[in-house]
């Protein structure tokens, strides 16, 4: 459970690869608690759906990712969601879940560059920053940042971002299209002091950066290093041994998933193949792993014909709520201070809640599935990103709103790999979970 040595945080993520079908149905046979089957938690269906995007080159290589949602407090009927398209850019919908902007990514420096590509997004709501919306541009290792005004012409979005903004973890541009970028991404704003930051992960490595959002005089928007946290990427098992996730050659166990508790000022991160930690958003102090996946401690064995981990006996040191890869995180907060943490169990296709409290331990509450609500509204598989908003919206969403991403949107087009996002009634999913 815990890293071979401490000394592995340093105060200054690859995609999990698919593990054989036979392995994974091995690691089933081994889940003992409370936890339910993935088939035998309960359901809930989205109430719309966005219009399905495309990864190729006629859709433009966008691909649905992660999203967030802000609340019009003026008029909550005209809210919005803003949402991740990778080398797609940024879509905009309202809560009907129709487009009203995209933005497209920038491009690299150069024709051999790497081009942009949004990976994750937040927003921020600070009397010092306005309200923003931030994303991670793994493409130039860059954040982005926009000004939200649902009013504006030509869309609610407008471009901020400092255009002497630095790299976040690279060195180079030669780095940069090694694409070890900004990759997860949860801001915060410290209520105590007012200043507004962004955590972001770096794709492949296991570190994360505590950057500060600094307004320019121009009214441009920029952001400096405030330090950076090195997770661990092997572990003591408690037989004795050590183990790391398996993957390509050069790969650590990234992060991704993560979500900030305005409340007490704890970030968790969900590390894809370890499960899911607890720390202070300062990166000060110690981390703790408050859940693991099912295949923890599980060794594995890189095939480089095949381009898979081939899984070997599971020792029966991991959890049992989660199948990696750990992705979406976020947070639905009650009026007295309690609430759930959400996450996406991507790889059985399932949402689990624990306590948000942390005087419980971060207790698990219960899971999941978003379910097809007809033949032509699907459910939402090997979901990537999620966010919840746990405020009325209108007459749409009069208990809040819940927007998960659809891996394998269906009924699809034909062979084009096809991704959407899915709006749910945060209602039903809370009452779901409380039965």
């Amino acid at each position: 459970m815990f890293p071979t040595s401490w000394s592995s945080y340093v105060v200054t993520p690859r995609k999990s690869l698919v593990v054989l079908a036979t392995a994974v149905a091995a690691l089933a046979v081994t889940v003992t608690g409370p936890a339910l089957a993935a088939g035998s938690l309960p359901a809930v269906t989205a109430r719309a759906e966005t219009v399905a995007l495309h990864d190729d080159e006629a859709g433009g290589d966008a691909d649905a990712d992660d999203p967030a949602i802000w609340r019009n407090a003026a008029d909550p009927d005209r809210s919005l969601v803003v949402a991740t398209a990778k080398q797609g850019g940024l879509r905009v919908y309202d809560l009907d879940a129709r487009e009203v902007q995209s933005i497209p990514a920038p491009a690299g420096p150069g024709a051999d560059d790497a081009p942009g590509r949004f990976n994750n997004v937040d927003l921020v709501h600070s009397k010092r920053l306005g309200d923003l919306a931030v994303t991670t541009d793994r493409g130039n290792d860059r954040l982005r940042i926009y000004r939200i005004d649902r009013d504006r012409a030509g869309g609610p979005l407008a471009d901020v971002t400092d255009r002497t903004a630095p790299a976040v973890f690279s060195a180079s541009q030669g780095e940069i299209n090694e694409q070890r970028t900004a990759y997860g991404l949860a801001t915060w704003t410290d209520p105590a002091t007012g200043r507004s930051f962004a955590l972001v992960s770096q794709r492949e490595r296991t570190r994360l950066a505590l950057l500060e959002l600094t307004a320019r005089a121009d009214g441009s928007v920029g952001y400096r290093l405030v330090r950076t946290l090195d997770l661990p990427k092997s572990f003591r098992l408690p037989n004795g041994t050590s183990w790391s996730p398996c993957g390509e050659p050069g790969e650590l166990p990234q992060v991704e998933g993560m979500v900030v508790d305005p409340a007490n000022g704890m970030l968790y991160a969900g590390q894809e193949d370890v499960g899911i930690w607890r720390l202070k958003a300062d990166l000060t102090g110690t981390p703790k792993l408050i859940d693991k996946v099912r295949e923890y401690g599980v060794p594995g064995t890189y095939d480089e014909a095949t381009e898979e981990c081939a899984a070997g006996a599971d020792p029966g040191f991991g959890g049992t709520k989660l199948t990696a890869d750990v992705e979406g995180l976020t947070l639905v907060k009650e009026k007295d201070g309690d609430g759930l943490l959400l996450a996406s169990s991507q790889g059985d296709n399932t949402f689990a809640a624990y306590d948000r409290e942390i005087s419980d331990a971060n207790e698990y509450e219960g899971g999941f599935r978003v379910a097809a609500a007809s033949a032509t509204l699907d459910g939402s598989e090997e979901c990537d990103g999620a966010a919840a908003l746990n405020e009325p919206l209108g007459r749409r969403y009069p208990h809040g709103l819940l927007v998960v991403q659809d891996g394998h949107d269906a009924p699809g087009d034909g062979d084009r790999p096809s991704t959407n996002f899915k709006f749910v009634d945060l209602g039903k999913v809370t009452d779901t979970i409380d039965d």
